[in-house]
């Protein structure tokens, strides 16, 4: 169903005559140098064909052909060249098998043009059989200044010839036309059936054009399906004619062409959850393919509204129908991608309708919502509220199945794993501190399963909840008044009772509130009157509903602890800023 939905993909885009994506047969690849020919076969340059962004150079994309070989990614044995251009390994033939690669790439070239006369041809296959004979690459390299560089990385190469200007000789009418007929007519390809569309007797693809944009994966690209050894066959067949897996050209052509485009870098279709490449589509042109990157990824520098934006549309689309089609069943497509050696796994596959998964994504933000500090972002990205459960907050922590298992959960309205809500409260626990992204987390966790358990169990409020009776959460604010208490009778204090008994409060507060209450009342001797009543009271408003201290909090009720811890700060704090504005 993935490639599927890939290949019908691709017939959108090309239908929709953008031009943003390639034509049958052809592939957008970056290509670094173009080494220019004068008649005769003599190289007069080579032009560097990259951008500067920053201080990185990138080489720009240029439409190549695409003849149904492991683009960029070649065999040991060096005999996949791709035709009209390739790295220098097979252009020039350096590096590591790099005469025999030279040799093919001839070979290709012979293949598929041995009856076309063509003057560019002709000098290009001139200069290619001088380079080979007298190896003279590194002299041609050294006139060019280019030794160096050539050496430190393998770039990718194409040719063009003088008279033409700076039309590729591959993009020549003849050449392209010579190209194209001969690929949609050839007797000599293997034949199946197609297990995309259904199509019999048809030509099936002999090699997985790779993939490319998945993150840490091979930068070569990598493969979805793909067999390069004899134990993967079966009944015999053969793993290079792609009878293992027998898909038509077309189609094999059609997904892998939607996928490049869709991770392609700039693409507003793709994003990072966790380690998986995730992206999005749906069947026609929708508002949330164009906003669904925006409403879950951290904001560009020099747009920082932009997911606030995006989440404000989201959130009106039921008045003003932005996100709901005329039928409101539009299907909509989240496709997770993580590397795997030289191969990619499919991490999640989501499927759904436009407004079905607004409705969810709008209840996603519904759930998060609680009460923060006015300087911080109305809204969180979901890479934020990952980094914030892993260990010294680096997204490599992050555990690889959790994010597609939190995206799974958004996208299909399911209780948020387990795991997550463990990884919040673990990540407080041990660096003592309730954040505003868990304190969102945790809150969505739990309303989130009682409202999927149906639980007698009250949700969590957006701010302090006084009418809450949950023990965990009694304590939780409980703690947070014994550390206001603390903080004010000792001003300038580099630590708190929240750095020394956190994590023995939140888990058996039986075994630390005894001694806390005792030592609150050190605390209060030292504050003045009227501060000293207020917090007396709190403390027996909080303490109201509580027989005796739990011996234990299970993990949800841990949860609601630091909920509780969180809401009474925030209380703190605005009771504050009230009166410091005079209110």
């Amino acid at each position: 169903m993935i490639l599927q939905e890939l290949s019908r993909y691709y017939q959108r885009v090309a239908e929709s005559g953008s031009g943003t994506i390639a034509p049958e047969g052809w592939v957008n690849r970056p290509v670094d140098y173009f080494i220019v020919l004068a008649p005769g076969g003599n190289c007069v340059s080579i032009e560097d064909n990259g951008r500067l962004e920053g201080r990185r150079r990138i080489a720009r994309n240029e439409l190549v052909p695409a003849i149904g070989k492991q683009a960029l990614k070649h065999t040991n044995s060096g005999k996949d060249p791709n035709l009209l251009w390739d790295n220098a390994a097979f252009v020039l033939g350096l590096g590591n098998k790099g005469t025999l690669k030279a040799d093919y790439f001839i070979a290709e070239i012979d293949k598929w043009f041995a009856a076309l006369n063509d003057p560019a041809l002709t000098d290009l296959k001139v200069f290619l059989q001088a380079i080979r004979r007298n190896g003279e690459t590194k002299l041609l390299l050294d006139r060019f200044d280019l030794t160096d560089e050539f050496e430190q990385r393998d770039p990718i190469l194409a040719f063009r010839w003088q008279p033409d200007g700076p039309i590729p000789i591959h993009h020549r009418p003849l050449v392209r036309e010579t190209y194209e007929h001969k690929r949609s007519s050839s007797d000599t390809e293997v034949k199946g059936n197609c297990l995309i569309t259904g199509a019999i007797g048809v030509p099936i693809a002999q090699n997985e054009t790779v993939i490319k944009g998945v993150w840490n994966s091979q930068t070569s690209g990598a493969n979805i399906i793909s067999f390069n050894s004899r134990s993967f066959e079966s009944y015999g067949k053969r793993e290079k004619g792609g009878e293992n897996a027998p898909i038509s050209k077309q189609s094999s052509f059609a997904y892998t062409t939607a996928l490049n485009h869709l991770l392609r870098k700039g693409s507003n279709q793709r994003m990072q959850v966790g380690n998986a490449s995730t992206v999005f589509w749906s069947e026609k042109p929708s508002a949330l393919e164009d906003s669904f990157a925006s409403i879950f990824d951290e904001p560009p520098k020099d747009d920082p509204a932009r997911q606030t934006r995006a989440i404000e549309a989201l959130f009106k689309s039921p008045q003003t129908g932005s996100f709901v089609d005329e039928g409101g069943d539009t299907p909509f497509y989240v496709l997770g991608l993580a590397p795997n050696a030289a191969r990619i796994s499919v991490r999640f596959w989501l499927t759904g309708t436009v407004a079905g998964m607004s409705q969810r994504i709008r209840q996603y933000f519904e759930d998060l919502k609680i009460v923060h500090a006015s300087f911080e972002k109305p809204h969180l990205s979901l890479f934020r509220l990952l980094v914030s459960t892993a260990t010294l907050g680096k997204s490599e922590n992050i555990p690889p199945n959790l994010a597609g298992d939190v995206m799974r959960a958004i996208l299909e309205g399911l209780p948020y794993p387990q795991t997550l809500l463990a990884a919040a409260v673990r990540r407080i626990r041990a660096e003592r501190e309730v954040t505003y992204p868990r304190a969102s987390l945790i809150k969505a966790c739990l309303n989130r399963q009682g409202r999927y358990s149906h639980s007698q169990e009250k949700e969590l409020n957006v701010s302090l909840d006084e009418t809450n009776l949950n023990p965990g959460y009694r304590t939780g604010r409980l703690f947070a008044v014994l550390e206001k208490i603390q903080e004010e009778s000792s001003p300038g204090l580099n630590a708190t009772i929240r750095d020394r008994f956190y994590g023995a409060a939140a888990s058996t507060p039986v075994t630390v509130f005894a001694n806390l209450m005792k030592l609150k009342n050190h605390h209060l001797a030292k504050l003045e009157e009227g501060r000293k009543r207020y917090f007396e009271k709190l403390i027996g408003e909080i303490l109201s509903s509580v027989s005796d201290f739990p011996a234990h909090l299970n993990l949800a009720d841990q949860g609601r602890f630091a909920i509780g811890y969180y809401h009474q700060r925030q209380a703190f704090f605005i009771k504050s800023e009230s009166v410091n504005k005079g209110e």
